[in-house]
């Protein structure tokens, strides 16, 4: 995707005000967010919209982005973060206009992996009431693909408690999907 060292002249140029490496990174980063936002969102065009939010939210804070964790790991949380609030307001839409939301996915008329999406994110949802601070660190090591020393740096946190808070979230979304509620 990047050759290397091309990311961080690029990540450095477009926070130096540079209007074209700031749309080349932004055309590099749109796979990798869209990809990552599909990971979330059942339905491609949900996917497009949460990738255009990240692209944007990038965009306006590449300057608070102090190189503090990889500048992916970055754009990880970003993305992850895009496709949960599209995924919510697209709940709060469907809740608010008194739609009759199924209690389950009904398995004639919703794809397998669109149904195991809509699962995890009611699943990710629960954890998020529950256990707030165990979310970050599993979307970004599960959802995210980050080593577990990528996570730890991102969200500045010990190892050990990075390795403690995925277990944690592990169990309590196996049990959720599982239907244990």
């Amino acid at each position: 995707m990047f050759e290397e060292g091309e990311l961080e002249r690029l990540v450095a140029a477009a926070q130096a005000g540079d209007p074209g490496s700031m749309e080349y990174l932004l055309a590099k980063l749109r796979p990798v967010v869209l990809r990552r936002c599909s990971r979330f969102l059942p339905h491609h065009a949900d996917a497009e919209e949460a990738a255009q939010d990240a692209l944007l939210s990038i965009s306006t804070h590449l300057g608070e982005y102090g190189g503090r964790g990889s500048f992916l790991g970055w754009v990880t949380v970003i993305a992850s973060n895009a496709a949960r609030s599209t995924y919510r307001s697209m709940r709060r839409r469907a809740e608010d206009s008194h739609a009759d939301l199924p209690e389950s996915v009904d398995p004639r008329s919703t794809s397998v992996i669109a149904g195991t999406r809509l699962d995890l994110m009611e699943a990710l949802t629960a954890l998020e009431q529950q256990h707030p601070t165990l979310v970050e660190s599993f979307v970004l090591r599960d959802l995210g693909d980050l080593t577990y020393v990528q996570v730890a740096e991102e969200v500045d946190a010990p190892l050990g408690t990075v390795k403690d808070r995925i277990h944690q979230a592990r169990h309590f979304m196996r049990e959720r999907l599982a239907g244990d509620r």
